[in-house]
């Protein structure tokens, strides 16, 4: 199991996400339970790392994953697209079975 991978996009929108936030915001990812396939990625702005946390990224731009939602997110790759429908993190997964038309959630 590899951890997964956030990429130069992605950290770059962070970056620019924790300029307007306070010092040492960081960006925490998780997995829970719910949504139209099962289980849904939640994103949250934290000031605090569990000691336990995964720490992804760069001096400028932190991802944490908790210990829990980790085997969720194995070899995934998080990155940041601009389309004509919008613009957000996506999550490319290859433990899910199965994702809703819009990509929040999921099942396994």
């Amino acid at each position: 199991m590899a951890n997964p991978i956030v990429t130069d996009t992605a950290l770059t929108q962070i970056e620019k996400i924790m300029q307007k936030e306070r010092v040492n915001s960081k960006l925490r990812i998780s997995i829970l339970g719910g949504g139209c396939s099962g289980f849904q990625y939640k994103y949250d702005i934290v000031d605090e790392q569990n000691e336990d946390d995964l720490i992804l990224g760069r001096s400028t731009a932190h991802v944490l994953i908790d210990p829990i939602s980790l085997p969720f997110l194995a070899d995934a790759t998080i990155d940041y697209v601009s389309d004509i429908a919008g613009a957000s993190f996506k999550i490319t997964n290859p433990n899910t079975a199965a994702e809703c038309g819009c990509g929040v959630s999921f099942s396994m």
